[in-house]
C-alpha cells in the first residue's frame, strides 16, 4: 500500500475528502516523528511501538576494495508489532 492508497482508504472510511484525509495522515506522521524526537518512543496499544535505538559505531569492510572502514554511530527507528496487529495478519 502506498501513501496515496492509504489516503484514499482513510477518505472512504472516514467519509471525508481526499485532501482532508491527506492532511490528517500528514499530521499523524508528523506527530509520530515529533514523539520519537521528544521521548524516543511512540506506542499505539494493540497496534505497535515505534522506538529509537542507538546503533554504536562499528568496523566494516568496503566490498569493492576490501578496505576496513569505520561505520559511524547513528540512531535508527525500530517498530515492534502489537498483539492485535499480529493477530490481524495471521
Amino acid at each position: 500500500m502506498t501513501k496515496q492508497s492509504l489516503i484514499d482508504y482513510v477518505a472512504e472510511k472516514a467519509e471525508m475528502s481526499k485532501a482532508e484525509a491527506g492532511r490528517a495522515l500528514d499530521a499523524v506522521l508528523d506527530g509520530i516523528v515529533a514523539g520519537l524526537k521528544e521521548s524516543g518512543d511512540v506506542t499505539f496499544v494493540g497496534f505497535g511501538k515505534f522506538s529509537v535505538k542507538e546503533r554504536p559505531a562499528r568496523e566494516g569492510i568496503n566490498p569493492a576494495t576490501k578496505e576496513k572502514i569505520t561505520i559511524p554511530a547513528k540512531n535508527a527507528v525500530t517498530f515492534k508489532a502489537g498483539s492485535k496487529l499480529k493477530d490481524a495478519v495471521q
